[in-house]
C-alpha cells in the first residue's frame, strides 16, 4: 500500500511538470508572433494648416463663402470663398492662394453643392446640402483637401452662396 501511494504521488508530480512545460512553451510562441493588420488605407492623414482670412476684395458680386461652423461664419472667420464662377480663395499652410474652379453644381436644381478646385499643390472638394433657402442659400457640408503625396484633410463647413 505504501508503494502504491508513492507511485501515485510520483506520477502526479510528473504529470504536473509536463503540463507546466506545455503551457510555458505555448506562451513563448505567442509572444514571438507578430500579427499584422490586414486593413490598408490609401489616404495618409495630412497636417494641412487651414487658416481663416477676411472676405476677398477680388470678389465683387455673386459668391460662396464658408467657415468651419456657424459661430465662425457669424464672426466672419472664413476658410473658403469663391466668386461663383472661376476662382476660389483659401489660406493653406500659411499662404493665401487663388485656385481655379474646375467644376461647380447648379445649386438651384438639386439642393446639393458640389465644387472641385485644383492647382499644382492641392485638390479641393466642397460638398454641401442646402439647409435654408432665402435670398442667399445656406449650406452645411464638408471640405476635403488632398495633396499630391496622397495625404488628405477633411473638415466640416458652414456657409452661404448668393448674390
Amino acid at each position: 500500500m505504501k508503494y502504491l501511494i508513492i507511485i501515485c504521488f510520483a506520477l502526479t508530480l510528473i504529470a504536473c511538470k509536463r503540463e507546466k512545460e506545455t503551457i510555458s512553451n505555448s506562451a513563448k510562441k505567442d509572444s514571438v508572433n507578430i500579427i499584422q493588420d490586414s486593413v490598408k488605407t490609401d489616404a495618409k492623414p495630412a497636417n494641412i494648416l487651414v487658416d481663416i482670412f477676411p472676405f476677398p476684395k477680388e470678389i465683387k458680386e455673386c459668391s460662396c463663402y464658408f467657415a468651419r461652423n456657424k459661430a465662425d461664419f457669424e464672426n466672419e472667420k472664413y476658410i473658403y470663398a469663391d466668386d461663383a464662377g472661376k476662382t476660389a480663395y483659401m489660406k493653406l499652410d500659411g499662404k493665401r492662394i487663388a485656385m481655379n474652379l474646375i467644376s461647380s453644381s447648379d445649386m438651384e436644381v438639386d439642393e446639393e453643392l458640389n465644387k472641385e478646385i485644383e492647382n499644382e499643390n492641392y485638390k479641393i472638394s466642397v460638398r454641401g446640402k442646402k439647409i435654408k433657402n432665402e435670398e442667399v442659400l445656406l449650406f452645411e457640408g464638408t471640405l476635403t483637401i488632398e495633396k499630391p503625396d496622397g495625404s488628405i484633410t477633411t473638415m466640416p463647413i458652414y456657409g452661404e452662396c448668393g448674390c
